[in-house]
This record gives structure tokens, sequence and C-alpha cells, in this order.
């Protein structure tokens, strides 16, 4: 692999880190937006610092041959630590609970980066090796024991991300599940290379050359893991947000049909509050679901039980369920009663009527099906035409 191999990578993951910081600087104290910027980082990071032209770079900047080594072996664990970290906020439970396996892995390979320093300190490689590094000092006191250290530990948190995700993943369904099974993938390949370095370096310890293991075939593995891996964290976070969105437009659109009936129903002068194009879709769900309210409670005088019980009863002999029936029944009650305002243009039924019951849909769920059977359900356009018939010769009649 050569230096755009690497750079390649390293800018994509710096892109999404871009694109996290805004939210990142709004909600510092999300434990999670933390866990998923550091990780971003480090991955980017790591892919900078591992490119040969970047450790020739350093090592000539340092001055100290394959200063690189324990620099990129220290980002490498530290991503490992992260992936560990974010795992363990993005699954959740108590917060003290969280913090605590947190700091316990932080510890963890905070001493490990220490040790990796100190041992590149006592050891001796004066040999400056941009690819083969692990292979050629395999045999030499401290160096030795580094190299094992580093990928003793990543081999850890690659078996312990796989198992906590793939047993996460049988729990749970949608983006979450597709972004755990991802993430396993990822970290596959991460054992793969974990397991080609180990063999080249054992295979070192017995007089055997196996370095093609370590330098050709490794590389590939752990840039194509690190990537799913990252892929894998993002992509439940991302298209659940899109998920959510397109949900709530999807309601708010479906509530266009009863929301613009009820406009009608409102007194003559009232204004309806007005937002911004930009609002978001919650927002909008939320005046959509005010003005409905508000119109229901114009209507109140007009309602109708006897409309509401007759469309139950023929939506039920027609094979809808009770749900769909009370919703059935609630907007052939709202389209009774808006035929009835419209016939009673000075307000007589208002001022003699008792207080009717409401349509019992509270709830955005409950108002969309209102919605949805006041545009296509037969049993309203049946209860329309009898409204209207009775309406020609005076409300309430």
């Amino acid at each position: 692999m050569n230096g755009p191999d690497y750079y390649i990578p390293a800018g994509a993951l710096a892109i999404s880190l871009a694109f996290k910081l805004p939210a990142l600087r709004s909600n510092w104290r999300d434990p999670l937006l933390r866990s998923v910027c550091a990780l971003l980082a480090l991955a980017a990071l790591v892919f900078a610092f591992a490119a040969p032209p970047t450790i020739a770079a350093v090592n000539r900047w340092t001055g100290i041959p394959n200063f690189s080594a324990p620099l990129v072996y220290c980002l490498i664990t530290a991503f490992s630590a992260s992936c560990l970290i974010l795992i363990v906020n993005w699954r959740g439970g108590p917060a003290e609970d969280t913090r605590r396996v947190s700091r316990r892995w932080m510890a963890l390979y905070g001493a490990v980066i220490v040790a990796l320093v100190i041992l590149f300190a006592l050891g001796e490689a004066p040999q400056e090796r941009l690819r083969d590094l692990d292979t050629y000092y395999a045999n030499t006191p401290y160096v030795r024991e580094m190299i094992v250290l580093y990928l003793m530990a990543h081999s850890l948190a690659a078996v312990v991300m796989t198992y906590l995700c793939l047993r996460w993943s049988l729990q749970v369904r949608g983006w979450l599940r597709c972004g755990l099974v991802i993430i396993v993938i990822g970290y596959l390949f991460n054992l793969s290379y974990d397991c080609t370095k180990i063999i080249a370096v054992v295979a070192r310890w017995f007089d055997t050359d196996w370095d093609f293991l370590s330098t050709y075939l490794a590389p590939p593995l752990a840039s194509v893991g690190a990537l799913v891996s990252a892929i894998g964290f993002v992509v439940p976070l991302v298209f659940q947000r899109v998920s959510d969105s397109w949900r709530n437009w999807t309601t708010y659109r479906q509530l266009g049909p009863l929301w613009h009936e009820l406009q009608g129903a409102a007194p003559q002068g009232t204004s309806l509050v007005r937002i911004a194009w930009w609002s978001p879709a919650e927002l909008r769900i939320t005046q959509r679901e005010s003005d409905i309210h508000d119109g229901f409670l114009h209507l109140g005088p007009y309602f109708d039980q006897g409309f509401h019980s007759g469309a139950y009863h023929q939506a039920l002999a027609e094979g809808a369920g009770p749900e769909t029936a009370r919703a059935v029944a609630d907007a052939a009650m709202v389209a009774a009663a808006l035929h009835a305002r419209t016939a009673d243009p000075e307000g007589r039924v208002i001022g003699n009527a008792q207080e009717q019951q409401p349509p019992s849909g509270h709830g955005p769920r409950d108002l969309v099906r209102i919605s949805q059977a006041l545009r296509h359900s037969s049993v309203v356009e049946a209860a329309r035409r009898r409204a209207a018939v009775r309406s020609g010769s005076g409300p309430n009649e």
C-alpha cells in the first residue's frame, strides 16, 4: 500500500469528523457524541501516520530512527480503546456503570500506551524500517515485547468488540442491527490483520521468513477493517436520524387532510399561528396537532354521537379492527359536523348545544388514522352524504 491508500481514507474520516464537530460544540456533554468524534479523529490519525511517507517524515523530523513505530502503535491502541468506549456509551445503561466501564478501558489502554513508549525507549532499533518493522525487529529485546503488546491489545479489543456487537445485534432491529453487523464484519478484518501479523512475527522467532504476511497482506486487511468498522458506527447514527426525519415528515403530510378540513371550522377572524418554512418537522407536527384540536373544540357543538356509533358498527361489519373502526367513526363524526357547521352560519346551534364528546384520538398516530379515514373511507363518504341531506333542511333537524 502506498501513501494515497492511507491518505484517502484518512481524508474521508476527517470529513466525517468535520460534519460532527458543530454538533459536538453545541452538545459537548453528550458522551456518545464525544466517543464518536474521538473514534473518527483517531481512525483518521492512524491512517495518516501509518502511511510510509508520513513514517519517513516523522522519523526525519524527530531525528530518531523508527520513532513512528511507537507513535503509530499508540494511535492504534488509543483507537482500540475508543471503539470499546463508544460501544459502552452506545449501548447505554445506568450512567454511573457506563462511566465506570469507560474509565476501566481508558486506564487499561492508557497503561498499554505508556508501556509501549517505555519498551521502545529501552530497545534498540537503529535501522529505519518503513514497512516491515514488526518482523525485522521481531527478535530484538524490548522492541519485540512492544510489538507483541500492541498486537495483543489490538486483538483483545477486536475480540471483545466482535463478541459485544454480535450479541447486541441479536437483541435489536433496524439500522442499529445493520450497523452492528457491519462493525462485526469490520472487526473480523481486524482479527485477520492481527492473525497475519502474529503469524509472521512468531515465524521469525523460529527462523522462518513469512514476512509477506505482515508486509503485504496485513495492511490492506487493517485498512478495510478500520473503514468498515467506522462505517458501522456511523450508519445507525446517520440513517436513524434520516429515518426519524422521514417518519416525522410523513406524519406531517398524513395529518394534512384532517388539518385542511378543520381550517374551515375556525371562527371568522381566527388566524393560525405561522411558523418559518425551515422549522423542523417535530415543531410542524406539534402545530398541526394543536390546530386540529382547536378545530375539534370549535366543532364540538355539532358532533353527533349517532354518526359516530353508526359509522363504528358499519366499519366493524366491513371487517375493520377496533382501532381502525374508532378512527373511521371519529372521521365520520367530524365530516358530519363540518356539514352541520357550514349549514349554520349564524351559530344558532352553538348557543343551544350541550357539550359533546370530541373524537377519541389525541396522539399523532390516532389523528393520522382519522385523517386517512377522512380521505379514503367509504363509511365516511356515506356519512358525508347523510349529513349533507340532513343539513339541507337545517342543522340538527
